[in-house]
């Protein structure tokens, strides 16, 4: 359910405030909100992250198919337990569906989040995704050490049986 749950939630949050940017800017228009730090600027965007592959729009309709299709997949595949993977495919089929909804419907993606610290504009759905794979990472990070932990045990004490110690930590 947590997956569905969040999918839903950051299509829902992805889609009001494009719909918002959509209804109080035209497009190239910017509202400064902390000067040299960050603006708003509605922008459609005809490409993947940062204007690449401008026009090929059918290309990022099948991606995001495949990767939604992956997260309905993932969701029946990952153990109920595991609370932050299923948060983060979530997240990351919810931004899916947010710009794959603009691709179909618009033709292009609205872009807002303008921080002068880099020239990309990106949205909501892009941030859950990259917030999303920086937690995969995180927990795969996570997940490593602590094999590695039970590899170094094991080596110190071939008697300690590995798999009984990692169901444990579980």
């Amino acid at each position: 359910m947590l997956v569905w749950l969040t999918m839903i939630g950051v299509w829902i949050i992805d889609r009001f405030l494009k719909v918002l940017i959509q209804t109080n800017f035209i497009p190239g228009e910017t509202l400064i909100v902390i000067p040299k730090v960050f603006h708003l600027t509605f922008v459609l965007n005809p490409g993947a992250a940062f204007g690449l592959m401008a026009g090929q729009t059918w290309i990022f309709v099948v991606t995001a198919l495949l990767v939604i299709g992956g997260v309905i997949y993932g969701q029946f595949r990952i153990p109920r337990r595991e609370m932050f993977i299923r948060l983060a495919i979530g997240m990351i089929g919810g931004g899916a569906l947010g710009n794959l909804y603009d691709r179909l419907v618009i033709g292009r993606v609205v872009d807002y989040l303008d921080f002068q610290i880099w020239p990309y504009v990106f949205n909501f759905a892009d941030s859950m995704i990259v917030l999303a794979v920086g937690l995969l990472m995180l927990l795969i990070y996570r997940e490593e050490k602590a094999r590695g932990k039970l590899e170094k045990i094991d080596e110190s004490d071939k008697s300690i049986n590995i798999q009984t110690l990692d169901n444990e930590l579980k």
